[in-house]
């Protein structure tokens, strides 16, 4: 009966799509002329009491899907057999390689892009959220509250920079002061703890930049922010450091299944044999569970593009309540300090179920993130940035902060986030393959939730092993991450101390960061060097300032050419494709 009135429901829509039962799911199938009827479709395809997921396999008439490959090819892979093969090298796929490295498993990472957070990791805002705004019993608020929880010991032990500042939500209106005392109560029964509603005068105690129209708001002490791609890289590196291979520039191109198991997975470089399979493939999460004949959902690509201050705006969400706010940066080893203060400014209006809408974010480098919005599109690759969307990004922001201006801004930038059209995380192993474990649909909070996803992960490909094979802990597992100094962290003394023992830290690259040649050199001599312009920059942050790598660009890739031993001319931005000069003159 439900299929029934579904199908008179796509009827109206459009009639060309058509709906039938698969596997458990909803299949949705037809051709359409827009890519909003084939979301709308989606959505209405929607019932979590019936069904695993949507299958929406309605295509838009013309458009083609254009997967950017890397265009290595090679044999590097061909044969390798391993215990865990896990796709994906987002925050997600990283923290289960390190979270598997607890046990002596032989564990293979493998990324299509050319660096670890190349997709929507690297590309949001850093919060690690408190999940009042996911539903009871869902999978995003389950593994938000448990992974909010761990991150101050992964900060700690990965020495990434990570602040406990709390997040504001503003309110326009005695009704919508209502709403916040409901969302406050509402919250304990969530697990989510430090809530606290407050007036407008108590909150200028929090945030002295309260805008005049906000009668109050609610305060979330358990709100942070991180660094979202160095978090990634530090995740990847520690489990390389454990002995887990992470192989870049390879992506999985079909797999063979039989009797109920993946038994082998093709790759752009030679295909692999693994006992176990991870999907942690982001946007492409659902193709992947495809290949694997374990497919139970859909990705709707959802894109959000934030706009990057300059360190001069940082004030515009900084101050706090309490007088020791808890900010670990890697230079930090000892004790886990925590007073709350304000981190996030976001209005009640902008904020539903699958976005936290557009808000000022300060981060853990000083400058301010706005942003970002929410649209879905078709292209899962497409993170282009328009002038009318940031326009758009700043007008509305500059309700919340009517001092922020365009000049403000010194860069943007688009990620694609994965959805499913259920809107909830899908982290479970297989269903009709064994060997296949699940974790996918991880978009926000999805930065905060994927160290207790790793948790999980790990332990169902543990017992799924431990049929097969003998499975025993790692005891020379080392969580800590070897730590590399940041200049701009150290004292005066420590600065001259450390130029004496290494002169290379004395020689400044970068002088909007404060980038010196010594830490480049160490992100090229890291577990996981990427040496590209776009590698050392994630890294270590040099083009990250005010001129955006003006003067900074030229040295960065020079120093990268002699520690490689490579032509300069050969240095690339991101991949090979991404040329920065063709020859030594004009």
């Amino acid at each position: 009966m439900r299929l029934e009135r579904l199908q008179r429901e796509l009827r109206k829509l459009d009639p060309r799509i058509t709906a039938s039962e698969r596997d458990g799911c909803v299949l949705l199938e037809g051709e359409v002329d827009d890519y909003a009827t084939v979301y709308a479709a989606g959505k209405l395809a929607v019932d979590k009491d019936r069904y695993l997921g949507v299958l929406n396999d309605v295509r838009v008439r013309g458009f083609e899907q254009h997967v950017v490959l890397p265009e290595l090819r090679d044999d590097a892979l061909e044969g390798r057999a391993c215990d865990v093969l896990v796709i994906g090298g987002g925050i997600t796929g990283c923290a289960i390689a390190r979270e598997l490295r607890r046990h002596q498993l032989d564990v293979v990472l493998v990324e299509k892009g050319p660096d670890v957070a190349s997709g929507q990791s690297s590309r949001n805002g850093g919060v690690v959220h408190v999940g009042i705004n996911f539903s009871k019993g869902s999978q995003k608020l389950a593994y938000c509250v448990r992974g909010n929880a761990m991150y101050r010991r992964l900060s700690h032990d990965l020495h990434v920079p990570y602040e406990n500042k709390g997040q504001v939500t503003f309110a326009r209106t005695p009704i919508e002061m209502l709403a916040l005392e409901y969302v406050h109560r509402t919250a304990l029964q969530k697990g989510v703890v430090r809530t606290r509603v407050m007036s407008r005068d108590e909150l200028r105690e929090v945030e002295p930049s309260v805008p005049e129209w906000s009668v109050g708001g609610l305060f979330m002490g358990t709100g942070g922010i991180t660094c979202p791609h160095l978090m990634t890289i530090a995740l990847a590196e520690n489990a390389v450091e454990n002995g887990a291979e992470v192989w870049l520039n390879t992506a999985v191109l079909g797999m063979e299944v039989s009797g109920g198991l993946v038994r082998a997975v093709r790759t752009n470089r030679g295909t692999i044999h693994p006992k176990a399979v991870v999907n942690a493939a982001g946007v492409y999460a659902d193709v992947v569970a495809q290949m694997a004949d374990d497919r139970t959902l859909t990705i709707h690509p959802r894109v959000g593009t934030n706009l990057v201050t300059d360190k001069k705006a940082g004030w515009m969400a900084r101050t706090g309540l309490g007088k020791t706010p808890f900010t670990l940066t890697p230079h930090q080893l000892g004790e886990l300090p925590g007073d709350p203060v304000s981190l996030v400014k976001a209005t009640l209006a902008s904020a539903h179920s699958h976005s936290k809408g557009i808000a000022l974010i300060h981060t853990v480098d000083g400058n301010v993130l706005v942003g970002p919005n929410a649209d879905e599109v078709a292209d899962r690759e497409d993170t282009s940035t328009d002038r009318a969307t940031v326009e758009h990004i700043l007008a509305n922001q500059q309700e919340v902060q009517p001092e922020l201006k365009a000049s403000d801004i010194i860069a943007y930038f688009t990620g694609v986030r994965s959805p499913t059209y259920e809107e909830d995380f899908v982290v479970r192993p297989g269903i009709r393959t064994r060997n296949v474990f699940e974790a996918a649909g991880i978009q926000s909070p999805g930065l905060t939730a994927a160290p207790a996803i790793a948790v999980d992960i790990a332990q169902w490909v543990r017992a799924y092993l431990s049929e097969v094979m003998e499975v025993v802990p790692n005891e020379a597992f080392d969580p800590a991450r070897a730590y590399r100094p940041r200049l701009a962290e150290l004292s005066l003394e420590e600065r001259a101390q450390l130029i004496r023992e290494n002169p290379d830290y004395g020689e400044i690259v970068c002088r909007c960061e404060g980038i010196s040649r010594g830490e480049i050199l160490d992100a090229l001599r890291s577990p996981l060097p990427v040496p590209t312009v776009d590698g050392v920059k994630r890294r270590v942050r040099p083009g990250m300032g005010r001129c955006q790598g003006s003067f900074c660009l030229p040295q960065v890739m020079r120093i990268i050419a002699e520690e490689i031993g490579v032509p300069f001319e050969d240095v690339v931005k991101g991949t090979e494709a991404s040329r920065i000069v063709v020859g030594p003159k004009k």
